[in-house]
């Protein structure tokens, strides 16, 4: 499968040939599925933290005599019946989420790459060069690619801080090293936008 290659002006120059093990593979949905349910649960922080009554402080001391007062009996003021007590079975710091074989995450970005490419959802471009730190060079290039209004993720080999910066304040654009590509980005994304060296790392690392 071979896709066309522009440069910043939207001009085609070429075109590259798209790594069949990595963007023409059968997509499988249930390890996708999978992948983006995990990739979810492991956002969250799990740092919700009660106390119980063993870490509550205070309630040293036995409240009252055991017998003799007609009041029931206590141990503690800080018994989970009581206000300000230790809480039972509260929540406790946590990492969401399961851990995942590498094979089975491999799999699950695979059939994304490849849901992209069969749906001509792939922009690639000869390279990304910017002079200064320009929200506004980022909306003129991709109006030149036909992508103005889409949500685009875009994708370099190497940590690129003027794109990054540049693409920090559009809310529909994203800009990520392409190794370090998730599975729920290239999914939520309606167009892919590679450089040609971010390209060559994303077939180099999933293959």
């Amino acid at each position: 499968m071979n896709v066309k290659v522009y440069n910043q002006d939207g001009q085609e120059v070429g075109s590259v040939e798209l790594k069949p093990e990595v963007f023409d593979i059968e997509p499988n949905e249930a390890v996708v599925h999978q992948y983006i349910v995990n990739y979810l649960a492991r956002q969250r922080q799990g740092n919700a933290c009660t106390k119980t009554r063993r870490e509550v402080r205070g309630g040293g001391r036995k409240p009252w005599r055991q017998k003799g007062t007609g009041r029931a009996r206590a141990g503690t003021i800080r018994s989970p019946l009581w206000p300000g007590g230790g809480t039972v079975f509260g929540p406790e710091p946590r990492l969401y989420g399961s851990k995942m074989p590498r094979r089975m995450k491999k799999l699950a970005l695979k059939s994304v790459f490849s849901d992209k490419a069969k749906s001509e959802r792939i922009k690639v471009l000869e390279r990304i060069e910017l002079e200064e730190y320009k929200t506004k060079a980022i909306v003129d290039l991709l109006a030149k690619l036909d992508l103005e209004g889409k949500k685009c993720l875009v994708l370099d080999e190497e940590r690129n801080e003027k794109l990054m910066y540049s693409c920090r304040n559009l809310p529909k654009v994203k800009y990520c090293r392409a190794s370090l590509a998730n599975g729920y980005d290239i999914l939520n994304a309606d167009y892919l936008v590679f450089t040609k060296a971010g390209l060559e790392k994303v077939s180099e690392v999933f293959a």
